[in-house]
């Protein structure tokens, strides 16, 4: 009796022990912030976004390219400013990566200082700098000016919120090769088609690094820059306020402050503020390519294309022009931007090669068409036409029926196991199926098949040749 209440208890202790195993081993399913899971649906409405740029990509003369999701962290740091530096993902070394970091620093805590030492690798911040390395390291294979495009996913430790991700795609179009202003002209032609061609109506804003640093120049606040700059990037989600608030906290004289403000402020055509900033500034560089580029994209109204000295774009590696794209009819901020680079390629040791490119924000555009109703009608991929499964001989034949649809192309699936009809109807129905084919043993003796349009509920019975026609015709 004793020993069979001993094991009794013997035996609920190890079913505990096995429940507790498990419940430890239980995960919540969850993601990182600022990550996502896409849905077959949104797969198929973002795939609708990157189809349009390629289209309009290779339009333009562009090729393919892809390069790695990380880099060597010595590739990505200074190109990006400090701010930048800040949200660059670092990999940590594999194995016992401590163990690299010297005894004089293990007291030190400090992550600057280690970072050399456990982490020499990153993840991609963005793909411009990539592509300048890429091109450094395959000069001789190349034939400038080399014209690409990059579709691929970027990181970036920024604090998540609407419209702005840790992990995203990036649409890129660069040029290098050419200072010609001529290739500014062709991407800002760019924008205007694909945004056009996505449906979205857009402004176009652009500036050149030069008109600033000659403005920043003219006023006496050259020691400033760089603090002048960095806030000025803030102006579209801070407002004047705050940007004048960090100048001031900076020890820029109000009088100056607002002097800098009055000129970048000002109203009036984009040739009529050009004018008012060229009668401040000594050093003109910037303002005749600005009047060069306005002139080439004249045919684009002065309300699509707009010349703002108030745009500042916040990485280090813009020399010249510089551009930002933003949907007029949503609240979203940019959706895009970009900007010529004149030396970026001579850090990777080429020299002398110049280049400007642009970006398209995906995830910012797919808010922007999401809000619009832009994307209410793209279909999900799948099939065209499911096949019943009555089980036996019918199984079989409507199986063989299934391969011989796809042999034409046309996607095809089969329900896996014998089932009530009504089931399986109702899967087609769920999964947006528009035909069923019920072949039962009349049809297979008889030759034809039946085909049920779930849209309008009616049946017909078809021939093979009848029922790849109908299945291909994307009106059926």
């Amino acid at each position: 009796m004793c020993d069979g209440a001993a094991g009794e208890r013997r035996r609920l202790f190890h079913l505990k022990s096995v429940d507790l195993h498990k419940l430890m081993r239980m995960i919540k399913p969850s993601l990182p912030k600022g990550t996502r899971d896409f849905t077959p649906r949104e797969w198929a409405k973002r795939q609708k976004i990157i189809d349009t740029l390629r289209q309009i990509f290779e339009r333009y003369g562009f090729e393919p390219l892809e390069t790695p999701a990380m880099e060597k962290l010595e590739v990505l740091t200074g190109k990006y400013g400090e701010e930048g530096d800040k949200l660059i993902f670092k990999i940590l070394e594999s194995g016992d990566f401590l163990s690299k970091v010297p005894e004089d620093l293990w007291q030190t805590r400090d992550s600057k200082k280690w970072t050399p030492h456990i982490a020499r690798k990153a993840l991609r911040y963005d793909l411009t700098v990539p592509l300048a390395r890429f091109t450094a390291m395959h000069r001789h294979e190349l034939t400038f000016p080399f014209k690409r495009y990059q579709i691929q996913p970027v990181w970036r430790a920024d604090r998540p919120q609407r419209g702005r991700f840790r992990e995203f795609l990036q649409c890129d179009a660069d040029i290098l090769g050419s200072p010609s202003l001529w290739q500014e002209a062709e991407l800002i032609h760019l924008y205007n088609d694909a945004f056009e061609a996505l449906g979205l109506p857009v402004s176009i804003r652009v500036n050149n690094r030069k008109i600033l640093n000659a403005l920043v120049e003219a006023l006496g606040l050259a020691a400033f820059k760089k603090d002048l700059l960095t806030a000025l990037d803030k102006l579209d989600k801070a407002g004047w306020q705050k940007v004048e608030a960090e100048w001031a906290e900076v020890g820029i004289p109000s009088d100056q402050l607002e002097k800098l403000k009055d000129l970048l402020s000002a109203e009036g055509t984009n040739f009529e503020r050009l004018q008012r900033l060229e009668e401040v500034v000594s050093d003109s560089r910037g303002i005749e390519e600005m009047r060069t580029l306005l002139e080439y994209a004249d045919d684009l109204s002065h309300a699509r294309l707009r010349f703002d000295p108030t745009l500042a774009r916040g990485l280090d590696y813009y020399t010249g022009t510089i551009m930002e794209v933003g949907a007029t009819d949503t609240a979203l901020g940019s959706l895009g931007g970009g900007g010529r680079y004149d030396d970026l390629t001579g850090i990777f040791g080429l020299k002398d090669v110049s280049g400007v490119g642009i970006s398209f924000g995906l995830d910012r555009i797919y808010l922007a068409m999401e809000e619009a109703g832009l994307l209410d009608e793209v279909p999900v991929p799948g099939p065209r036409v499911l096949a019943v499964n009555f089980g036996g001989n019918e199984a079989k034949k409507a199986w063989e029926t299934v391969r011989a649809l796809r042999k034409r192309g046309i996607p095809a699936d089969f329900y896996p196991v014998k089932a009530k009809l009504k089931k399986q109807f109702q899967y087609a129905d769920k999964k947006g199926i528009p035909y069923v084919l019920a072949d039962g043993e009349d049809e297979i003796r008889k030759g034809i098949h039946n085909l049920k349009d779930m849209r309008t509920g009616t049946s017909r019975e078809v021939d093979f040749e009848e029922l790849v026609k109908i299945l291909k015709s994307p009106d059926a």
